[in-house]
């Protein structure tokens, strides 16, 4: 990648327990160029301390934005992503600090985005592995909204609509234009799919093992799965009328 910079952003919410470990294994990778960016929402177990404690002893590395609620994954993703365009970086990698997302997976990431303009960490290619942990029901249920549900109400071909690990090009963010994002929750993660697809960017979906959070409880719920369920309709209505012309954007 020579002089590349790529900004790694982790939205984080109530996980002081983590985070140290976190950046610890991100600034183990060795890999020049590497800087990670800690969005914080005024987190009652510290996590923002924690965080301006970690820029200190990394004044280089790490960064951190202070928000001053609860704002919600998908604006912390785009205020994320508009700071790492900001300060020039040329790949923004999205990912969790509860170690769901293995760090060791970057730089294949890297290395594989050559040719396309996001690179997917998925669970349901051909290769990917969810947890041991989880049990049946729960797969089967997750499978079913992001290989059939997602993909048959907003006609996109990405098998792991929700996922959360991905690496971006520069260009391919600042070709979607995040003022058109509009999803505050886990739902951005699928709007962020339907509108790189419906603007023809290319994207690898490579597999990687999903591991369960090792510390805390998941903020994932089903009344969060249900309201997710309920804004794919949201986003596929939103965004009909613009869909011919996004699509011509993109040609263009």
């Amino acid at each position: 990648m020579g002089n590349a910079k790529v900004m790694v952003v982790i939205p984080t919410y109530n996980e002081a327990d983590n985070l140290p470990a976190m950046v610890g294994e991100l600034l183990a990778l060795g890999m020049p160029g590497l800087e990670i960016l800690i969005v914080d929402d005024n987190s009652p177990d510290g996590t923002g301390q924690m965080a301006d404690e970690l820029v200190v002893r990394y004044p280089q590395e790490i960064h951190v934005l202070h928000r001053p609620d609860k704002l919600g994954l998908g604006t912390a993703y785009v205020t994320g992503f508009g700071y790492a365009l900001e300060r020039g970086a040329d790949f923004v990698v999205q990912m969790d600090a509860d170690f769901s997302h293995s760090p060791r997976y970057i730089p294949e990431f890297l290395q594989a985005i050559d040719g396309y303009d996001v690179v997917v960490g998925s669970r349901y290619v051909s290769g990917g592995r969810l947890d041991e942990r989880w049990g049946w029901s729960r797969y089967l249920l997750s499978w079913w909204a992001n290989s059939v549900y997602t993909r048959l109400i907003l006609g996109i071909k990405v098998k792991d609509a929700t996922a959360g690990f991905k690496c971006w090009k520069r260009a391919t963010l600042e070709g979607i234009g995040l003022d058109r994002v509009r999803s505050n929750g886990y739902v951005f993660q699928i709007e962020m799919a339907y509108l790189t697809e419906k603007l023809g960017y290319n994207v690898l979906e490579l597999p990687i093992y999903f591991e369960d959070r090792r510390i805390g409880r998941s903020k994932m719920n089903m009344p969060i799965k249900l309201e997710a369920a309920l804004r794919t309709w949201q986003i596929r209505y939103r965004h009909r009328t613009a869909s011919r012309r996004l699509e011509s954007e993109a040609r263009a």
